[in-house]
């Protein structure tokens, strides 16, 4: 869409909206727990709540009257907490106290208060456990909110008590977090504004700024994993924070559009039903696995159309981070690297000694590599060319370097590169993914750098977009995967995100990985040469990732 006609923009948005209310309407028979089967009856209740929620917010965020679509599903609301099989239960089941509250709260919003429901629900509120069992703060903060809108007083904790406690307040690695702490996250943020209504107090050393990084990066991940959901989720946060005119609010808006079906049904992501809930019934299903993420989408076209919720001038901008990681780090890795490669054969002591150079030249100290670099110089002096063209450019040029830089010299090497410099000097050109190779040997002084150009015509291999690469890191986390996840990270900061946060959260979690002896991984092998083997992959890995950084 034209990013130079927000009117345009708005109308869209609106659409979506208006389409999504349409298609919960048009269901709104199946929102009713009195006609459900039985092993649908609490999956039921969830979606009646949330429907009437929906409603609720929306006489809360728009000064109009409902009409139309909104009206028709809270006739439906009325109708169904109207029962005493519905609002007595709240009596018979206090763990259940939101599922019904909130009910109430939309009613009360909307303008059709029930006293008789009311009492119930002040009776459970009062009665000892519903407000006081165990709750994680989220869902606690989840409580305060809904107590807040029934006007229903209490003795517990206030939000700004709580908010401290929250998994959002506390400067999660967003590489790290689960689905389930997403939606932490999300909720959290609806709660302590109000959904918009109002600028919450947030702990001391947590600002705006951060945690409109954080989903921000939460929205990258997202939307590559195409998971409407929780893009809508983030998207609403976002918008509740007043961050209405930003790149990542036009990319989710786009992304919403796109999955929205023509009827308005917005699907959700896969497994957000358990499967025998809508077995042998398409309609149903239809419905089940996709009424949550509709509501979400109406949601936020709400927020973002409202004039009652803040706005703010300007994106908050997070406050700086480091972009480096301490010499330190890189100095034990790479000692340890050459203490290690010497005792390995050159098909896994050679890319180490390699790394070991490249992590010495990037803190100042190409000494640093010296012992490692001299083992496999003598021992491969007289090397058949084959070992130094399995092994491959990079390795066989970083290697190379550190040897210059010491004056250290190795005659099977030198051949082999000056063959290579001789074939690539004779093409017309060479393919995207070998022009780091090119510029490898410009480097070491084998090829002119205009020549070099002429080959590569300045092209830089990207593979993955950053996008993709960076949606591959939580899963890659999971797997304890660090050979892959300091692939990934590389390929982000070429791709010029050293200083986003998800590629931040990425080093920081490799960087926690190293031992006291300098070496990265944790095997969780008791085999010495298995434990030995996992290491040496995975140290020159992350060393060649973290030197791309820069140390400070």
């Amino acid at each position: 869409m034209d990013v130079t006609q927000p009117g345009q923009w708005s109308a869209a948005r609106r659409a979506v909206e208006t389409r999504a209310v349409a298609w919960l309407a048009a269901r709104r028979v199946l929102i009713d727990p009195g006609s459900a089967h039985s092993d649908r009856v609490m999956f039921t209740r969830k979606a009646l709540l949330e429907t009437a929620f929906l409603v609720g917010l929306r006489a809360r965020l728009d000064p109009d009257p409902l009409e139309g679509d909104y009206a028709l599903l809270m006739g439906r609301v009325q109708d169904i907490t109207s029962r005493p099989s519905y609002r007595e239960l709240i009596a018979r089941d206090e763990a259940a106290l939101l599922l019904y509250a909130g009910t109430y709260a939309a009613l009360r919003l909307c303008g059709h208060d029930d006293p008789q429901f009311r009492h119930i629900i002040q009776q459970a509120s009062a009665g000892g456990y519903a407000t006081v069992f165990e709750r994680i703060p989220y869902r606690q903060l989840d409580l305060l909110h809904t107590l807040e809108m029934c006007q229903i007083g209490n003795s517990l904790p206030t939000v700004d008590e709580v908010l401290p406690l929250t998994l959002l307040c506390n400067r999660p690695n967003v590489t790290k977090l689960a689905d389930r702490d997403i939606y932490a996250i999300t909720h959290t943020v609806f709660y302590a504004t109000d959904f918009g209504l109002r600028e919450p107090r947030w702990p001391g050393g947590t600002s705006l700024g951060e945690i409109v990084e954080l989903l921000e990066a939460l929205l990258v991940l997202t939307i590559a994993r195409k998971d409407a959901d929780l893009v809508g989720e983030v998207l609403c946060c976002l918008l509740c924070l007043g961050v209405k005119e930003a790149d990542s609010v036009d990319q989710a808006w786009d992304f919403l559009a796109s999955v929205q079906e023509k009827d308005g049904r917005v699907n959700g992501p896969p497994g957000i039903v358990h499967a025998q809930i809508t077995e042998g019934d398409s309609d149903y299903q239809s419905w089940a696995t996709g009424y949550h993420t509709t509501i979400v989408a109406a949601l936020a076209g709400i927020l973002h159309r409202s004039p009652r919720t803040c706005r703010s001038p300007q994106c908050a901008v997070a406050p700086p981070r480091p972009r480096t990681v301490p010499a330190d780090t890189i100095h034990g890795a790479v000692e340890w690297l050459c203490r290690t490669s010497v005792h390995h054969p050159p098909e896994t002591g050679l890319p180490a000694a390699a790394a070991s150079a490249y992590g010495a030249a990037a803190i100042g100290d190409p000494r640093l590599a010296r012992p490692a670099l001299v083992h496999f110089a003598t021992q491969l002096a007289d090397a058949d060319q084959s070992l130094w063209q399995e092994h491959g450019m990079e390795i066989a040029g970083e290697f190379a370097a550190g040897l210059r830089a010491l004056g250290i010299t190795c005659p099977s090497l030198d051949r082999f590169l000056k063959a290579t410099s001789d074939i690539i000097s004779s093409l017309i050109e060479v393919p995207p993914q070998a022009a780091a190779n090119v510029h490898r040997l410009t480097g070491l002084g084998l090829l002119a750098p205009e020549r070099a150009t002429a080959l590569t015509g300045r092209r830089t291999p990207q593979p993955n977009s950053p996008e993709q690469n960076a949606s591959l890191l939580p899963g890659l986390i999971k797997t304890y995967d660090l050979s892959r996840i300091a692939s990934a990270v590389r390929d982000l900061i070429t791709a010029g995100w050293s200083e986003h946060r998800i590629t931040r959260d990425a080093v920081a979690f490799l960087t926690a990985q190293q031992n006291p002896n300098g070496a990265f991984g944790y095997p969780a092998r008791d085999d010495i040469a298995t434990r030995d083997r996992a290491q040496l992959s995975w140290t020159q890995s992350i060393v060649t990732a973290l030197a791309e950084l820069g140390v400070s």
